[in-house]
């Protein structure tokens, strides 16, 4: 038996590393801002109940979200007969969207990677309800359509078999862009990530990083976001999300 809720950050993002070519940005907002549906700068002592852990280990701490990846390694279960995979630390919010803007300070400080996500808990076609992701390493940006692509129950099933290589290329085609950048530890950035329709676009500090279009992005219900640090440890700080319509 092994125990693998969900595919560690770091794995993920080796994937996107095989996407097409990326496609061009699009250097206006494609989403406009509506109402305001959460915000939370972390600060007291009392934290939105819509909060919850996910995976190993996220605290609040001086104004701030820290996450730090506990599940470095994969190790064995306590009975000894499966295994517990190494996996990103990761922190749900249990809030529907369809269309939104996610804004949201990160900061880096001796962790790798961190990200917004959107899942559907109750869609059964991808693994554990994944949808779309945007992802921040300090090597760059990378938009991923996990319905479609590297969650999708299908293709994962034909992952198992060698001789279906060619064809899981074909269908990992265009569900996932990275788009190089440089980032500094230590230094605080504004991550803002829309979704409007099947389109995903990226910023950071106001300038347009990474963008997608593709099927998964489009999923009606969005249940919840989640964010995620690879490594120690990331801080996220006054996160807010607006119900969003296209900007065109």
């Amino acid at each position: 038996m092994i125990l693998r809720p969900i595919l560690a950050l770091s794995c993920i993002f080796t994937a996107a590393a095989f996407a097409a070519d990326a496609p061009a940005i699009p250097s206006a907002p494609i989403a406009k801002k509506k109402e305001l549906l959460f915000s939370d700068d972390f600060k007291g002592d009392t934290h939105d109940k819509r909060w919850h852990r996910v995976v190993d280990t996220f605290t609040f701490e001086n104004g701030a979200l820290k996450g730090t990846q506990t599940r470095e390694k994969d190790m064995p279960t306590k009975d000894g007969k499966g295994v517990i995979t190494a996996h990103a630390a990761v922190f749900g919010l249990e809030l529907p969207t369809k269309d939104s803007i996610v804004e949201v300070k990160i900061r880096f400080a001796g962790n790798t990677r961190m990200d917004v996500e959107f899942d559907d808990r109750k869609y059964t076609g991808s693994h554990y309800g994944h949808l779309c992701r945007a992802i921040v390493a300090l090597t760059g940006v990378t938009i991923m359509d996990e319905r479609e692509g590297s969650q999708n129950e299908a293709i994962k099933a034909l992952k198992s078999d060698p001789t279906k290589k060619a064809e899981v290329a074909k269908l990992m085609a265009g569900k996932s862009a990275t788009f190089p950048g440089t980032y500094e530890a230590g230094k605080t950035y504004t991550f803002t990530v829309e979704t409007v329709g099947d389109e995903m676009r990226a910023s950071i500090d106001g300038k347009p990083v990474g963008y997608l279009k593709s099927a998964g992005i489009g999923h009606p219900t969005k249940s919840k976001i989640e964010i995620g640090v690879s490594g120690k440890d990331g801080y996220f700080e006054d996160i807010k999300v607006w119900n969003a319509e296209p900007a065109k």
